[in-house]
């Protein structure tokens, strides 16, 4: 016999099969068989919440069978089995919702248990009445429906019902709006449940917060495909429960609630994709997009590339359209048509400037003289380097007071650094530092804004050209916008000196800080002192006054004869002088975490063209110049100046003979030699890439040879620290081992490009610096596309780790968050 097929159809699949049946026989699991007549009724009438073996029969009795080709009927505790007579098909009827996969919850003991959507969350009404500020809901069909000032077809709303958008739709073709282009800018799950001739919003909420929507989803789970989700389940605990479900209109008081909707079948319930896309069939010109914008910060590159993509495919958005055909209405809307649909407003105010020129009105002008000015240091550094810097800027603050009615971006950001000003002493609220919350929310509307410059200076550059690069390729092309908006927070730089003398900081010795693994301190007052074999490289801890004395008197006796030392302090943070020793201020409670001044990574462009200039000054006063490098502990960062310094030295001196390459037999041999996929990606962009690493092994070999007790190596560093992510201890430390693992790999990188470099414009002597080499001729070659997907391809999926963007790689990190003791400049 074969064994029965798993339809898993509940039932409904099978029907056309057993209409032709007449005879069946129906078997249980243990007693014999009786032979019976039994007829069929419709699946979905049928009682779901019972398992015992008589309610499947009676459920069989309720099926109507015709054919005699039937043989038998066995029911069980899991779905009746329906075997022909001939013994040659066999037929498993799943007619039953296994209720031991879903949850159950309740708000509150005084409220009833019921099943969740995804195990975890209540579905709540989506808008309430007092949302509708703007009173629209009557009369257009949608909370807060508005044009923006000026003569622009923009419009936003909040959350419709179905019955309500139809009739926003049907008032924007009254108004003479044939063509209609509608954003959703949402990013959650919403569903539409029935309710009497209408389908109302609802939303999945935590019990937790039933205010907040949820946001931030995982890459793999957009809001449509956890819709689809949510109205499976839904139709599954309504089988459960006599075709009911439990939803909440009311998540202030909870009077009358919960409520019970009644759900017979899936067409008792929509999702977003069936009430903004079936209008398509009735008005040919009406388009519907999803484009999920952030509660907070930017958005994404990904969203930007969606809506330049919408721009590419729209005939009447295109710069080569028919100027006699009107651009289509814009329509954006959100959960209750405000910060969302104004982030939405402003992009398409944008959009339209470009296509249409200037909308001003007095309202408008007014609006600009009410609206605080924004004077951060960021602002004034992007808009200095970006072509037609004042004009983005300019047209930006344009579009922001046009679409101004409800929410105003520049004012979020004043307020939020008001706010954050205000705060005296700080003070927790849930165990979260309040300074902290209010720092992050300056920083989120102030990073939202600088956004809105970036995304016009594109639109100037590209615009014009019918977009040949997406935003994220701009982007990469432009990569110091990414290093730019990394440093909005500059607010150490005006750290009080008091928080030394109140006690509100503490001062660490170096001895506590800095271990002397190269056992010089001894002799040489300093620790970790060493120097490169045959080569007038030196680098070293910081030194006190006592240690730069003896240091100097070493480089200048006899033996070296340095007349002429350039000496490179490499130091991020703070560093005190007493009583002969070096003191560095911390933070209680985070001793080992560094409190960078102004954080300047190894890999930061300025360090190369810096030290590149300051040794080519030096070498042309005198051949024979001694440089000297150091840090806190003269480690991480000196070693990166000294490898820098060696390719330098060789390039102007000339390389020395390379050994044939070591056979190494050790486990990760392949990685501690650097062989990555994506650096061997990066050297088949590069003239001679493999002779190119070759030359920058070679100076990490034989500037970690002065470091050999330290088991410090810059390229063989990388593998070791990825290796660790596996027995982190938490899931924090397994972010911070990775980071660090990239951030190893990304300077191995730079390394081989600075080498690439030296080699291509030694003809010119390097006139061009580093970094502008980069800009002009690696970005153009792709390299920053490739450290924009940065990551170890041989061990895990990069479809969408933060951290192998540079976007997110390049912010500021630290193992513990610090307090703010500054100012935002």
């Amino acid at each position: 016999m074969q064994k029965p097929k798993d339809v898993n159809t509940r039932g409904t699949a099978v029907r056309p099969v057993l209409s032709d049946f007449s005879s069946v026989q129906i078997m249980g699991t243990s007693a014999s068989a009786t032979s019976q007549s039994a007829q069929f009724a419709p699946t979905h009438q049928a009682d779901h919440h019972r398992n015992s073996m008589a309610e499947d029969r009676r459920s069989l009795q309720a099926v109507n069978i015709h054919n005699s080709k039937a043989k038998s009927i066995i029911t069980n505790k899991v779905a009746p089995v329906v075997i022909t007579k001939n013994c040659r098909e066999e037929f498993q009827i799943h007619d039953k919702v296994q209720s031991a996969n879903y949850s159950l919850g309740r708000i509150s003991d005084m409220l009833p248990e019921h099943y969740l959507v995804l195990g975890e969350y209540f579905m709540a009404q989506d808008v309430n009445n007092r949302a509708d500020v703007l009173n629209t809901t009557e009369s257009y069909g949608a909370p807060n429906f508005r044009k923006v000032k000026g003569n622009y077809p923009l419009f936003g709303m909040g959350q419709p019902s179905l019955s309500g958008f139809k009739q926003v739709l049907q008032r924007l073709q009254i108004e003479g709006y044939e063509e209609v282009i509608f954003f959703c800018v949402r990013e959650e799950p919403v569903v539409f449940f029935r309710s009497d001739e209408d389908f109302i919003p609802y939303t999945p909420r935590r019990r937790e917060n039933l205010h907040e929507n949820l946001h931030v989803l995982d890459k793999g789970h957009s809001g449509e495909q956890m819709e689809l989700s949510i109205r499976k389940e839904l139709c599954d605990f309504a089988k459960l429960n006599q075709n009911m479900f439990y939803v909440y209109n009311d998540i202030e008081h909870f009077k009358d609630e919960p409520q019970r909707v009644q759900i017979l079948s899936e067409e008792d319930i929509h999702v977003t994709e069936e009430v903004y896309k079936r209008p398509l069939f009735t008005q040919p010109l009406h388009r519907y997009y999803r484009l999920p914008l952030p509660m907070e910060g930017a958005p994404v590159e990904e969203t930007f590339d969606a809506l330049v993509k919408i721009l590419r495919e729209t005939p009447n958005l295109s710069v080569l359209r028919d100027s006699s055909r009107p651009v289509p209405a814009l329509l954006f809307s959100c959960q209750v048509g405000v910060g969302r649909t104004n982030l939405g407003l402003i992009l398409g105010a944008l959009v339209l400037h470009h296509l249409q020129g200037a909308s001003k009105s007095p309202s408008q002008e007014e609006t600009q003289r009410r609206e605080h000015k924004l004077d951060f240091q960021v602002i004034h550094l992007l808009i200095s380097r970006l072509p037609k810097g004042q004009q983005v800027l300019n047209e930006v603050d344009d579009a922001i007071a046009m679409c101004s009615e409800m929410h105003n971006i520049k004012d979020a950001v004043y307020e939020n650094k008001l706010k954050l000003e205000g705060i005296g002493e700080d003070y927790k609220i849930q165990g979260s530092s309040t300074k902290c919350y209010f720092l992050q929310r300056t920083l989120q509307s102030l990073e939202r804004y600088l956004y809105l410059l970036v995304f016009n200076a594109y639109l100037h550059d590209q615009y014009p050209l019918a977009f040949p690069q997406s935003f994220s390729q701009w982007l990469c092309m432009n990569a110091w916008i990414y290093r730019l908006l990394a440093s909005m927070n500059c607010s150490e730089i005006s750290a009080p000196t008091s928080l030394i003398t109140d006690g509100i900081r503490v001062l660490v010795s170096s001895e506590v800080l800095v271990i002397d693994l190269l056992s010089t301190a001894k002799e040489m007052k300093v620790a970790n002192f060493r120097r490169v074999s045959k080569m007038a490289l030196y680098g070293m801890a910081q030194p006190s006054s006592e240690a730069l004395s003896v240091v100097l008197s070493y480089l200048t006796d006899q033996r070296r004869r340095h007349s002429r030392i350039l000496w490179l302090n490499l130091q991020e943070e703070l560093v005190l002088e007493g009583n002969g020793q070096i003191f560095t201020p911390r933070e209680p409670g985070c001793l080992e975490q560094p409190i960078p001044v102004c954080v300047q990574h190894p890999q930061n462009l300025q360090v190369f063209d810096q030290l590149l200039e300051a040794m080519k000054s030096s070498l042309a006063k005198d051949p024979s110049c001694a440089f000297v490098f150091n840090c806190l502990d003269g480690k991480d960062r000196t070693t990166v100046a000294m490898v820098i310094a060696t390719l330098t030295l060789w390039h102007i001196n000339g390389f020395p003979e390379c050994g044939e390459e070591e056979i190494v037999s050790v486990p990760d041999a392949k990685y501690t030699k650097g062989e990555f996929e994506v650096v061997m990606q990066v050297l088949r962009l590069l003239p001679d890439g493999h002779r190119v690493k070759r030359e920058v092994d070679a100076a990490l070999d034989v500037v970690s040879e002065t470091m050999t007790p330290m088991h410090y190596h810059l390229r063989e560093i990388i593998i070791s620290t990825y290796r660790q992510i596996k027995t982190a201890k938490s899931e924090a430390d397994a972010q911070w081992l990775r980071l660090r693992s990239l951030q190893y790999l990304e300077r191995y990188i730079y390394l081989i490009l600075f080498n690439c470099y030296l080699h291509l414009e030694k003809k010119d002597s390097w006139r061009r610096s580093f970094s502008q080499w980069m800009y002009q001729v690696a970005a153009r070659a792709g390299i920053y596309a490739i450290l924009n997907h940065l990551g170890f391809s041989e061990f895990e999926n990069l479809d969408d780790p933060l951290l192998a963007r540079l976007r997110f790689r390049w912010l500021p990190h630290s193992v513990h968050t610090l307090p703010m003791r500054g100012e935002l400049i």
